[in-house]
């Protein structure tokens, strides 16, 4: 494997963007990323703000995002920077703006510099139709792309535009689709609400959640990293899709409470049928697992909820379950 390049990361502030610079800083790799905030929660609890070189810049600013490449000598790079789906609704306009224009910034610039050798980027579950189109059974990277939301359509975009340049200019690109990313130090997103099931009983909060029977796939936040790291350094020749799934566990949020209150036994959980949630697939995989090797530490629900638990209550000077 390739080591000691320099890697651009978008987003790198951010909750999947920390634990990416981790990773490829396990690895051998200089990070440097690149955010609208230098400020940083999870790489400071991570541990790694001082490793990972910051710098603050717009992605829907091309010049800066230029700039920073030129000026970091990056190879490679991971585009993780985006405005997620409530914001995205809330605010169209903003969205196109970050989540097309920004994306095909880092295509042009994979194409306007010769050094860059891979963008991989964040696609999302979003660019399937709603979960009726596909009967039930578990989607593929073969199925039907139709999203119903202002942000699944933008990745659905730019998951062609990704191939345009590709096919046009040569550029070599993986998108990813992450799910329900959980671990210590999401700030954001719709998962944060769904994610309180865990973190309040581990930090000894009673918590009221539902609906009881929500499924989500629970993707722990070191295997969506280590996917998004991975990816940026496999061989073009191993690549057949220009996006892949990749999964964690299945489970509802009455399973993740049974789960809870196993490792915590005087949790005060109440799930009801109340509340609502975005729908979501079951997907399928084992493409990512045959071409890119992805192989999640954390498939077993009970080992990364344990995880998530353990780190918050290391952190907040509570005993370990």
């Amino acid at each position: 494997m390739t080591t000691g390049e320099t890697v651009l990361v978008t987003g790198g502030t951010g909750f999947i963007g920390a634990y990416t610079a981790a990773d490829l800083l396990d690895r051998g790799h200089e990070v440097v990323s690149f955010d609208i905030r230098t400020d940083s929660e999870p790489l400071s609890r991570l541990d790694i703000a001082d490793d990972v070189h910051t710098i603050r810049g717009d992605i829907t600013d091309a010049t800066a995002v230029f700039r920073a490449i030129e000026k970091t000598d990056a190879t490679r790079i991971v585009h993780l920077a985006a405005l997620l789906t409530n914001r995205t609704r809330d605010d169209p306009r903003a969205a196109i703006d970050v989540n097309v224009t920004g994306t095909n910034t880092m295509f042009e610039a994979a194409r306007t510099f010769d050094r860059i050798e891979r963008v991989v980027w964040a696609s999302s579950s979003a660019v399937y139709a709603p979960p009726e189109h596909y009967e039930g059974r578990q989607v593929t990277e073969d199925d039907l792309v139709r999203p119903a939301t202002l942000y699944g359509a933008a990745k659905a975009y730019n998951e062609r535009q990704a191939e345009v340049y590709r096919e046009d200019h040569g550029v070599s690109h993986v998108g990813l689709r992450p799910t329900l990313v959980y671990g210590p130090y999401r700030e954001s997103g719709s998962a944060t609400s769904f994610t309180r099931v865990i973190e309040g009983p581990a930090l000894g909060e009673s918590v009221e959640i539902g609906p009881a029977d929500a499924v989500f796939d629970w993707q722990y936040a070191t295997d969506a990293a280590h996917a998004f790291a991975t990816a940026a350094f496999v061989p073009d020749e191993v690549i057949s899709w220009p996006a892949y799934n990749v999964c964690g566990t299945q489970a509802t949020l009455a399973d993740v409470a049974d789960v809870v209150r196993d490792l915590l036994p005087d949790a005060d959980i109440e799930v009801t049928a109340e509340g609502e949630c975005p729908w979501t697939h079951t997907m399928d995989d084992s493409a990512a697992r045959a071409d890119l090797g992805y192989d999640p530490d954390y498939d077993d629900l009970r080992k990364g909820v344990k995880r998530y638990v353990n780190v918050l209550r290391r952190d907040n000077g509570l005993e370990p379950v």
